[in-house]
């Protein structure tokens, strides 16, 4: 099992604590959702997934995140290997200002692929696995821009998975987009976690009812329950988490 496993994780931004010891194993090739109030530490969480959160300047992280059988914030851990293996998809669609063609092919050519047939193999296959292939297949060389807010959004999840990344995070994918453009990317989640490990942040709790597997509840930057999706919407453990779900605060 290729499981993430979290130990005693804190996250602090100055003088803000942020997270507070969390400890949670994550399940590798299932859908997690995490859910709570704004600025709960749910975003945060996420970015300490895969070292993001590294790019504020006075973040100070304590603790462990175990995956690959390494340790991701050991000093020897390469940040950018840790990163191409675990993938990031960020609220609002941020398509480069390039083709939909030269999006995904971009973190192909970074990480030093030159032969051109295997990277055009790769760009169609991930815009494949997205859904989109059928729909921009004759006009691959127009700009990623022109696209609708949607299928950007699909794009974006094609080009981090034609770097063949272990783990997907998703930081409230949908929560820029309309009815039917959410409902292909929550299609998109339940096809991915059959090859990939995805945890997504949602605000949207109908959202992580429908798609995640297991979902973990975060209050004040603390982890209060974690458990099968199902169970902790029906039948949750702690009165803050059936309060949080039930509406009375948030």
């Amino acid at each position: 099992m290729n499981n993430i496993i979290i130990k005693d994780l804190s996250l602090a931004y100055g003088e803000k604590q942020v997270l507070k010891r969390i400890n949670q194993e994550i399940e590798e090739k299932k859908i997690t959702a995490i859910i709570g109030p704004s600025g709960c530490g749910k975003s945060s969480l996420l970015r300490c997934i895969n070292r993001m959160n590294e790019l504020i300047p006075d973040a100070k992280i304590m603790g462990q995140i175990i995956f690959d059988k390494i340790d991701i914030y050991d000093s020897n851990t390469d940040v950018t290997e840790v990163r191409q293996k675990i993938g990031m998809v960020f609220q609002r669609p941020n398509p480069f200002p390039k083709s939909i063609y030269e999006n995904v092919a971009y973190g192909l050519r970074i990480n030093g692929l030159k032969d051109k047939n295997k990277i055009s193999e790769t760009v169609e296959r991930s815009l494949d696995d997205c859904g989109l292939l059928k729909e921009v297949k004759d006009r691959l060389h127009t700009s990623a821009t022109e696209l609708s807010g949607g299928q950007q959004q699909r794009l974006c999840i094609a080009r981090a998975l034609a770097i063949e990344p272990k783990v997907i995070l998703m930081d409230e994918p949908c929560s820029a987009l309309d009815p039917a453009s959410t409902f292909k990317i929550e299609e998109l989640m339940v096809k991915l976690k059959t090859r990939y490990t995805v945890i997504i942040v949602t605000h949207n709790m109908q959202q992580a009812a429908r798609v995640s597997d297991t979902t973990g509840f975060l209050y004040l930057g603390e982890l209060i329950e974690f458990g099968n999706t199902k169970k902790l919407f029906t039948k949750p453990k702690e009165k803050l988490t059936e309060d949080y779900i039930s509406g009375n605060f948030g």
